[in-house]
């Protein structure tokens, strides 16, 4: 007899719940959100399981991990999807949504998300931390640009590099003021100096990966771009063609929505990685709008701008980035200029 798991995880204890494939309980039980506590569960030898489902959540890549490296058939669920068929229960516990789990498990309603490798998860890390910092050190220079203007010190246009200088010029004369900006200065000089720290190894990174190399042939494409997308994509065999890559992103339009005299179709999806759709609209903008040299990828959305708008553009251009570069990673090629090139 077959067996289906679902696994309800919070920070401290995961609910599991264990049926048959008539779907009967034959077990629930509360253990700690440890590997240790899961595997004695799951491992037990009179169950013969065919899926254990998981959600995608903080805790769902290391405990998937440790489930996969037990040879478990564990699948990781897509959150958004798990929501919506569990917010048919009329009681929402742990005890319940475990229950609930393992009949999507036993039903085969579900729809699983790819579980990054431990290097890209690494990676990820990285970019995630520099940016982090990056944000922060621009809300400090945001916030003594404002609290100055209350003095009529005005910044005026300054670099990064002589950020501090014009702060310490306009607060020369005024020592009350110079006392509380320190405090910030230094702040901000020490996120100055780490976000240095974590591009140099970014970029060091980027340098010895062939992969990121190639996809920085295409113009608008720097290291944090190929790297990010490196990072997002992980496994170029995960998609079925390279043309899905922009449904992942969040890159095309939504599900049709058509219910009586009602007909409408909004605008892009938004659902995936964030932080990899803004990437791919920033490359597409610095080629739309920076880069001086020409090619066939920016006649066409230039071409689409003149008709549509530079915002549609930018889309559309982004989301035949990702699928170039899929491409491109795919094929072991780099970027061709020309339609001739590319044809050849």
């Amino acid at each position: 007899m077959d067996h289906f798991a679902g696994l309800d995880i919070s920070v401290k204890e995961t609910s599991v719940c264990i049926v048959d494939d008539t779907g009967g309980i034959v077990r629930e039980v509360k253990v700690a959100s440890e590997p240790g506590a899961l595997l004695e569960v799951l491992t037990n030898p009179t169950y013969h399981f065919k899926r254990i489902g998981l959600e995608a959540g903080p805790l769902s890549q290391w405990l998937f991990s440790a489930l996969a490296e037990a040879s478990l058939p564990v699948i990781c669920v897509e959150t958004r999807h798990m929501r919506a068929v569990l917010k048919a229960q009329i009681n929402k516990t742990d005890r319940n949504d475990a229950r609930g789990i393992a009949q999507m498990m036993r039903a085969g309603l579900y729809r699983p998300v790819h579980v990054k490798t431990l290097r890209s998860q690494k990676l990820r890390m990285l970019l995630t931390h520099r940016k982090l910092l990056q944000s922060k050190a621009i809300a400090i220079e945001n916030d003594l640009r404002a609290t100055l203007r209350n003095f009529g010190l005005k910044m005026g246009v300054v670099g990064t590099v002589k950020f501090e200088v014009r702060i310490k010029e306009l607060v020369a004369d005024l020592p009350d003021l110079a006392v509380l900006v320190e405090p910030l200065l230094i702040v901000r000089r020490v996120l100055r100096e780490q976000i240095g720290i974590l591009h140099r190894r970014l970029l060091a990174i980027v340098r010895d990966d062939e992969v990121c190399r190639r996809l920085m042939t295409i113009p608008g494409v720097g290291p944090v771009v190929a790297l990010t997308y490196r990072v997002t994509v992980d496994v170029p065999a995960r998609f079925r063609n390279s043309k899905a890559v922009g449904a992942v992103f969040g890159l095309t339009p939504p599900p049709k929505h058509q219910s009586g005299e009602s007909d409408r179709t909004g605008g892009i999806s938004r659902c995936g990685d964030e932080m990899m759709r803004m990437m791919l609209y920033e490359a597409a903008q610095i080629m739309l709008v920076r880069s001086a040299k020409w090619s066939w990828l920016k006649a066409w959305a230039m071409k689409i701008a003149r008709h549509r708008g530079m915002k549609k553009a930018i889309v559309a251009l982004a989301r035949r980035l990702a699928v170039i570069m899929h491409r491109i990673w795919v094929d072991g090629t780099e970027f061709r200029w020309t339609r001739e090139v590319a044809a050849a």
